[in-house]
């Protein structure tokens, strides 16, 4: 990385962080799986902060419903690979960047990359893959910074010794090998984060529930919209940000939700009120679900 360009490049970072830090951001390692809407923000985050090592892995290819929300999604790059194009964006930002382009191959090679980026942004929503992610940066040491799939926008730092949100969220796929894991097993699981999610958070009030319902039985897509998306991956960043540069931050395998309509950050119950309201949200779900 031609010094020079890097000093010029992340000169206006100085004062937010120190030359010290600066330099732990140039020889810092992240990995992000799947650069679409918040795996894309925050790729681009880190990069034009100055990071110098990163991976990067995405088996799709963008499409047109991808323009209301994906950072690197344009009319001209529908129909093209996410990872290809991502790569060619953040080398137009940061040419001397060290950068790792995989595809659909990104699962296979997991031990590698969760020994060779300590810091792990998980921007995948698929649920095996997902799940392999977190069994292979628990094995090798890395931490796993993730996000719900929520309307708010959300941040959790999964650390090595932390409990797997399989373990945490009572999926129905621990002990499973993940290439064995089943389609029920996979929406199963989803569900039981929708319920974590809607206990712990205001993000009810912020959806149409019909709508909910109906990506929860399979029958539409997942809703997103671009300020919650782009916010989660900009969060996401930040804790990958501040783990390079060695700073600590009150985030952890819990997480916490960023509700801008009310201006307040909102973190999860305490376990008596938690529970309780639970018990009211798995109502409510299967009620919806019903129709």
């Amino acid at each position: 990385m031609t010094q020079d360009f890097y000093s010029e490049m992340t000169t206006r970072n100085i004062g937010f962080i120190s030359e010290a830090e600066q330099a732990s951001l140039k020889g810092g390692a992240v990995f992000v799986a799947g650069v679409g809407g918040m795996g894309g923000a925050a790729v681009q985050m880190l990069v034009r902060a100055g990071v110098g090592k990163i991976a990067i892995a995405d088996l799709d290819t963008f499409e047109i419903s991808n323009l209301n929300r994906q950072l690197f999604a344009f009319t001209d790059t529908v129909d093209r690979l996410k990872a290809e194009v991502t790569a060619e964006g953040l080398k137009r930002i940061n040419p001397d960047l060290d950068l790792v382009v995989l595809g659909a191959e990104w699962t296979e090679r997991l031990d590698e990359l969760a020994r060779d980026y300590p810091v792990i942004i998980n921007g995948c929503d698929d649920i095996p893959a997902t799940a392999q992610l977190y069994r292979k940066a628990k094995q090798h040491g890395a931490t796993v910074i993730d996000a719900y799939a929520s309307p708010l926008p959300s941040v959790i730092v999964v650390r090595p010794n932390d409990p797997r949100p399989e373990e945490r969220l009572g999926y129905p796929i621990k002990g499973v090998d993940w290439k064995s894991i089943t389609d029920e097993q996979a929406a199963d699981s989803f569900m039981k984060e929708l319920e974590w999610v809607m206990t712990h958070s205001s993000s009810h009030t912020h959806i149409d529930l019909t709508a909910a319902a109906e990506m929860a039985a399979g029958k539409r897509k997942r809703m997103s919209f671009a300020p919650m998306v782009t916010t989660a991956g900009c969060l996401m960043a930040g804790e990958a940000l501040a783990m390079l540069m060695g700073r600590k931050t009150k985030t952890d395998y819990r997480g916490w939700f960023m509700n801008t309509r009310d201006a307040k950050c909102e973190r999860p119950l305490p376990a008596p009120i938690g529970w309780l309201k639970g018990i009211v949200v798995r109502r409510l779900m299967q009620k919806l679900l019903a129709g």
